[in-house]
């Protein structure tokens, strides 16, 4: 099975940028849709983007939308997701996930699960 392991999160200001990255290892990350979800305290784990196999599909939760963008190389075995305009909401554990399923936007179709990188968004 895949493991995975974010990276990139930390402090930044409102209007700030940050990229997370999610490494695999273990499998090819190309057998795997891919997405990232957030989970701010005392919420509920809520979707934030996925991405298919291939790359050639993206969707994101509208809270996100034109801000962030979801991205693989597989090669590398790695995913990203690049946040632009970061506001105070956006302050949450982020996760990554992984698939063999269907391409899915629900957090329970994921089986595999990175175990998080804190981003915090000061205002």
């Amino acid at each position: 099975q895949v493991q995975l392991v974010e990276s990139g999160g930390g402090l930044v200001q409102a209007g700030d940028s940050l990229r997370l990255s999610c490494a695999a290892s273990g499998r090819t990350l190309i057998s795997y849709h891919m997405g990232w979800f957030r989970q701010a305290p005392g919420q509920e784990r809520k979707f934030v983007a996925v991405i298919s196999r291939s790359g050639g599909s993206t969707t994101y939760s509208d809270s996100v939308k034109g801000r962030f963008t979801i991205s693989r190389d597989n090669a590398k075995n790695t995913m990203y997701l690049q946040m632009n305009s970061l506001k105070p909401e956006d302050t949450a554990v982020y996760y990554c996930a992984g698939t063999r399923g269907a391409y899915s936007l629900a957090a329970r179709s994921f089986e595999y699960w990175g175990q998080g990188t804190q981003v915090t968004v000061s205002s």
